[in-house]
């Protein structure tokens, strides 16, 4: 899947590096530079982001998990940081589909917030350097209680964006999952594939 994510973000002409956080043990892709991932998603991406080029103004964030991402939805992320006066991120998202509760014990329904307003947020991300630096310069606590790198530039004051994606840029996270991407990219995974 990391092989999938990487050939994605290399067919984007505007993205000069890119850097993988990895757990302990594995190699980085060819071509690409390697840095050790963190405990949690966001401890991985400040890791990453300081070993990125300090020239870059502009960072992509992106989970190998989310396979069907394509270029195109990469290049539309960013393409979006700069719309209607400029953002400090832009975040793919799908419109919500089921009627979502909302339950403090886990039992007992609170509310039904309004389906409308609801985004199934994905990845790619895409930030201001500076704001994602900013809001990744909090704790190690505050980073780990981030369901997203979106939330903590948001908590940090910033503007983010919706950038509307596909609900098929879902993300793999059983062996099922793994299945159904092998079979939408074509089974390109026996050949190192040339999609994310």
């Amino acid at each position: 899947m990391i092989e999938w994510s990487v050939d994605a973000l290399r067919s984007v002409p505007s993205i000069m590096q890119v850097v993988v956080a990895l757990p302990e043990g594995c190699e980085a892709p060819a071509g690409t530079l390697g840095v050790p991932g963190g405990s949690e998603r966001s401890h991985s991406v400040r890791s990453a982001l300081q070993a990125a080029d300090p020239q870059a103004e502009v960072i992509v964030v992106h989970d190998a998990a989310r396979p069907l991402a394509t270029p195109e939805l990469i290049q539309r992320c960013i393409d979006a940081l700069d719309e209607d006066g400029g953002w400090d991120a832009a975040i793919a998202a799908a419109p919500v589909k089921d009627t979502v509760k909302r339950s403090s014990d886990g039992v007992a329904v609170d509310e039904t917030p309004p389906r409308d307003q609801l985004w199934a947020v994905q990845t790619p991300q895409v930030f201001r350097r500076a704001a994602l630096e900013s809001a990744l310069a909090g704790s190690d606590d505050q980073l780990a209680a981030a369901s997203d790198d979106a939330m903590l530039v948001e908590s940090n004051g910033g503007r983010v964006r919706l950038v509307d994606s596909k609900i098929e840029n879902f993300k793999v996270t059983t062996q099922a999952d793994l299945k159904h991407a092998e079979m939408v990219l074509g089974g390109e995974s026996n050949a190192g594939g040339s999609n994310e």
